[in-house]
């Protein structure tokens, strides 16, 4: 078998994740690894036993690689991925493809022109459930769809110990970064992607976003400010509307919830690609017709990948489906499955959630009223 030679540009937090799952998949072979702080990728490299480049020219100038994985910080996102497709490497870039959608355009537009392949996280659409639940809906068993609430809450993470984080390698939490880019680009796409590939691309963007809390943490103070609030109502060319919230001064809540006229399917957490599906259909009982109390579980699909993945983590996803459905696309010359054009459209409705703040999206009350005294006995 032939294996795809790989390589990681940023040894951040999130490159444990990626190192542990690429053991997984024998078609895939990691050829080395670099980050612009050089204690950082020794320290990788000593942990994970994977050999080292001194800068990005001398990973670049491999012949051997093919696939670059992006996993630096968002902001570096579209410098580091074009130097890679100018080089002739496909990129699977770590979300978002871009912080600006003009450099995603280029992106895909650059990659198209060479004849390149790029993807970007996340791939848990290639995970069992959001595969049973698109099959769920292929087969029709809830009707026409139309509505959806996804969540995309993720804790109060202002209240817990985020300076404590340590990845298995023991690197930190970037939460200065994570604070500055805002949880909406970091989070959204687990749902967006998902939802554009059930239900086709969105037309419209409905959204408002925020900061509700701008001092997170004192010991690094923040350069930017990004919302840790948004919600977002989007339209799809089929008809569906989807409600999709994101934050992270809300209580943990990753619940997905798909409407329509015969029943409920629902999951509990995107981040487990193995969380279970349920469905709720409507019935009738003499002259009234309502939502069962009672859910089924749907089977989940079956697949040739392995169900659990050892590293430490709150959530149990194999980051390296992507890299592998790109390698395999490369090998079989074939549009990948988690294509530019899907990256780029999810990059685009990211962008308009995020930006909502800025785009003055609200429309100003003109009326109010006088406080309302509380009723004698509940004072």
């Amino acid at each position: 078998m032939k294996r795809t030679q790989v390589a990681i540009v940023g040894c951040g937090f999130v490159a444990d994740y990626y190192v542990k799952t690429l053991a997984a998949h024998p078609q895939l072979e990691l050829r080395g690894v670099m980050d612009q702080v050089a204690e950082r990728s020794a320290k990788f490299s000593a942990y994970h036993s994977v050999p080292v480049y001194k800068s990005l020219p001398e990973l670049l100038a491999d012949e051997q690689i093919e696939i670059v994985l992006n996993l630096t910080n968002p902001r570096s996102h579209y410098q580091v991925s074009k130097a890679c497709l100018l080089a002739g490497k496909h990129v699977y870039s770590e979300k978002p493809l871009a912080m600006d959608f003009a450099e995603a355009e280029e992106l895909v537009g650059l990659a198209e022109q060479l004849g390149l392949q790029l993807s970007s996280a996340p791939c848990s659409l290639l995970g069992e459930t959001a595969q049973t639940l698109w099959k769920a809906l292929r087969e029709n068993q809830i009707g026409q769809v139309r509505v959806v609430y996804a969540e995309m809450d993720d804790g109060l993470v202002h209240k817990m110990p985020y300076q404590q984080w340590l990845s298995e390698s023991g690197t930190p939490w970037p939460y200065k970064d994570e604070f500055e880019v805002g949880c909406t680009l970091e989070h959204a796409g687990y749902y967006l992607t998902w939802l554009v590939a059930f239900f086709g691309p969105a037309t419209s963007v409905t959204a408002f976003s925020t900061c509700l809390i701008p001092d997170k943490e004192t010991s690094l103070p923040l350069d930017l400010v990004a919302p840790d609030f948004s919600v977002a109502c989007i339209q799809f060319t089929s008809g569906v509307v989807a409600r999709l919230t994101c934050s992270i001064v809300v209580p943990h809540d990753h619940t997905l919830r798909i409407v329509g006229d015969d029943g409920v399917l629902s999951t509990k957490d995107c981040w487990y690609y193995r969380s279970p599906v349920f469905i709720k259909r409507m019935i009738t009982i003499r002259r009234k017709t309502f939502m069962n109390p009672l859910r089924q579980n749907l089977p989940l699909l079956k697949s040739n990948y392995l169900s659990k993945f050892k590293y430490k983590g709150s959530q149990q996803m194999d980051f390296s489906r992507g890299v592998v459905e790109m390698a395999e696309a490369i090998a079989e010359n074939r549009p990948s499955r988690l294509s530019a054009r899907y990256a780029l459209h999810v990059n685009e409705i990211t962008l308009a959630i995020q930006n909502a703040w800025e785009n003055n999206c609200t429309y100003k009350l003109k009326s109010t009223f006088a406080p309302i005294a509380p009723m004698t006995w509940a004072k």
